[in-house]
């Protein structure tokens, strides 16, 4: 049997949705949690064209809150599947914008290098 595997994720009007290969033909128990609990709800379909299990959950309003929520995407048995993350709120943009700053100053400094080192090559 192969390893289950989240192969496909999204979420659409509030709902997050997924695939999951690899969880054989009985039906899977999917259990989705935040922060240790788990929401209620989940619903699993078997796509026979593809033989997937298509997973999907409403999304509590109260779960969305400002920073990143993380939610995880495992089977009864413990095994984790994987997981999708909500970003939100003014607390993200601060993060973000030091982030992207971080970034460039890398890539500045990488960018010196790269050049240093071609002309260091020439010379």
């Amino acid at each position: 049997m192969t390893k289950p595997t989240l192969v496909d994720s999204r979420i659409s009007a509030g709902i997050w949705q997924g695939a999951i290969a690899g969880l054989g033909a009985a039906t899977p128990q999917i259990n989705i949690t935040h922060l240790g609990q788990a929401l209620a709800e989940v619903a699993v379909d078997h796509d026979s064209t593809r033989d997937l299990w298509r997973v999907s959950v409403p999304i509590p309003s109260e779960l969305i809150n400002d920073g990143v929520q993380v939610f995880a995407v495992s089977t009864a048995d413990g095994t984790r599947l994987g997981s999708f993350s909500l970003l939100a709120g003014n607390a993200l943009d601060d993060d973000l914008r030091a982030e992207i700053g971080l970034l460039r100053a890398e890539l500045d400094l990488l960018k010196q290098s790269f050049r240093k080192h071609c002309a260091d090559q020439q010379g």
